[in-house]
């Protein structure tokens, strides 16, 4: 009898089949497949998130398709057009997802920008207090509700506020007050859902096309308002300072061939945004408007809705915040003092804190909307703070020292609006009123910041429809005697370069040579708007002349 394998000897055994190696190691075997089969059944339908802190390495999205386009974008002697086409069954889907559940759903679009083209990209609603009116909700930043306008009060002709808006009772408007920039006061504007090209919209170039990206940037934000000079004013003087920013352009914008609108738009914040904007490699974190800049655990999952990763995902986590909260969380106003520069880029930071206060900024990362980035270089292992949406700045108090802290001023309302001192060593860890005086009185918007020691937190808590403000890295960094003159020289400084100079003035009329007319925007009404912005500008840099940290 011949068997299988063509022998005349008996059949081989199965096992013997098996690698030798394999046999002796089989248990090893056993327990890795029993795992495999565990881990399939118990968490095949959860979402894992891992979190990884890697080496000094930042990994970069690939762009695979880079539209060139006809002319840059952010070349400001360049005219620039911006056409978005989407279906009004879209527009209406996103509309209603908004209104009735407050998500701001992704749609299809074509866009085309100066002259080029580009089907498929992702557009949505963006912006949070911005956004209020759309869900009918009527107010200021950070949830502040504005009561109508008293009966029998008038506003100067031409003025208008945002539907459904009132000034606050007692409020006066002297005679001849215009809202810088455009829109309503302080930066506010007014949104129509039945008007497309009055909504804020963040274009995503890569939401459907993997990989595709126009000049180099994957996101555009069309800012709502026109033309809201003070905002290009303000990205332009950080510039000018040599701190990051945001690159911006004017354009002549249209919704569905409509008629056309004056526009600004600045590129996004995303990966490559991240890994140009400083020299050494680092990883970019967006806060977001509802985050608390607290110490709450170790757990990152518990920070993951309050702070965005912008780039090194896989490579990078969040642990650097954390670690910062945690040792803030701890530390005394002696330690904190002696030892912010080991977690801090405290002349950044410095500077950061001068230039919004120079800039008049209400929204700053202190503000309602929590407006900041966090850069964390890898080298260094140290913070920088860098300005986000600066829509709120050159709108406030003029006259604001630089030991003043800037209020809403009445949503953008006339210089002279009252403001509070920041919180000296002594008074850090009592409450802080904030926010402009109305009808005589100062609005309070929230509780105590409680500064240093185990437990502590140093967010004022939201309370009663008021604006939840505060931020305890700068109020203590303000507090703290050991950076006052730190933070002094960077005033003094950043006041000669920009506003002494005249150099503040000169960057408004360059702007002004790019904004284009529109359907919307007539060249007297942009004269109008100049002129405004200039003399409170010029307003700035008279109140600060003689001031005492300025002369020294």
């Amino acid at each position: 009898m011949t068997t299988e394998n063509g022998s005349g000897g008996p059949p081989r055994r199965l096992r013997h089949r098996i690698p030798v190696s394999l046999r002796q190691h089989w248990p090893l075997v056993a327990v890795f497949c029993a795992f495999v089969l565990v881990a399939a059944t118990v968490f095949g339908s959860t979402r894992v998130r891992p979190y990884i802190t890697g080496n000094a390495s930042v990994i970069a999205s690939d762009i695979t398709e880079n539209i060139a386009g006809t002319v840059d974008f952010f070349d400001a002697e360049q005219d620039h057009t911006v056409n978005l086409d989407f279906s009004q069954s879209d527009y209406d889907r996103m509309i209603a997802a908004y209104q009735d559940e407050g998500e701001k759903e992704w749609i299809t679009a074509d866009v085309t920008v100066d002259g080029t083209l580009i089907t498929d990209v992702g557009v949505r609603l963006k912006g949070n207090s911005t956004l209020m009116g759309l869900r009918g909700e009527t107010g200021g930043p950070g949830g502040m509700q504005i009561p109508e306008l008293p009966e029998g009060m008038e506003l100067p002709e031409g003025m208008e506020l945002p539907d459904g808006m009132g000034l606050p009772d007692g409020m006066e408007i002297p005679e001849g007050f215009a809202p810088p920039g455009g829109g309503g006061p302080g930066g506010m504007v007014s949104l129509s859902a039945d008007d497309p090209t009055s909504l804020p919209l963040l274009i995503r170039f890569d939401k459907f096309v993997e990989g595709r990206a126009y000049q180099g940037m994957t996101e555009l934000s069309v800012r709502p308002g026109s033309p809201v000079l003070n905002e290009a004013t303000a990205l332009s003087l950080t510039a000018e300072s040599g701190q990051a920013t945001q690159r911006y352009s004017y354009a002549t914008y249209s919704v569905n061939g409509g008629a056309t609108q004056t526009r600004l738009l600045l590129g996004h914040p995303d990966d490559g945004y991240a890994n140009s904007l400083f020299d050494d490699p680092g990883v970019l974190y967006k806060a977001d408007a509802n985050s608390s800049f607290t110490y709450q655990g170790d757990d990152q999952t518990t920070y993951a809705d309050q702070f965005t990763q912008v780039n090194g995902q896989g490579s990078q986590d969040l642990q650097p915040i954390i670690s910062f909260l945690k040792w803030m969380d701890g530390a005394s106003d002696d330690e904190f003092a002696a030892h912010l520069s080991d977690h801090v880029d405290v002349e950044s930071f410095a500077r950061y804190v001068a230039t919004q206060n120079l800039l008049v900024n209400s929204d700053d990362m202190a503000g309602p909307g929590r407006n900041y980035y966090l850069w964390y270089d890898l080298g260094t292992k140290k913070l920088t703070v860098v300005s986000w949406d600066l829509n709120l700045a050159l709108s406030s108090n003029s006259t604001a020292g630089p030991h003043d802290s800037i209020g809403m001023g009445g949503m953008g309302g006339p210089p002279g609006a009252a403001t509070t001192d920041v919180p000296t060593a002594d008074t850090a860890g009592e409450p802080q009123q904030r926010g402009p005086r109305m009808g005589g009185q100062r609005q309070e918007q929230g509780g105590p910041v409680q500064q240093g020691g185990p437990g502590r937190q140093g967010a004022p808590a939201m309370g009663g429809g008021g604006m939840r403000s505060g931020n305890a890295l700068k109020e203590r960094f303000l507090a703290s005697g050991a950076f006052t003159g730190i933070y002094e020289n960077a005033y003094r400084e950043l006041y000669e370069q920009l506003f002494a100079s005249g150099r503040a003035i000169e960057i408004l009329d360059e702007i002004a040579d790019s904004v284009p007319t529109s359907d919307s925007l007539t060249a007297d009404a942009l004269a109008e708007q100049v002129e405004t912005l200039r003399t409170r500008l010029q307003a700035r840099t008279d109140a600060l002349a003689d001031h005492e940290v300025i002369v020294g």
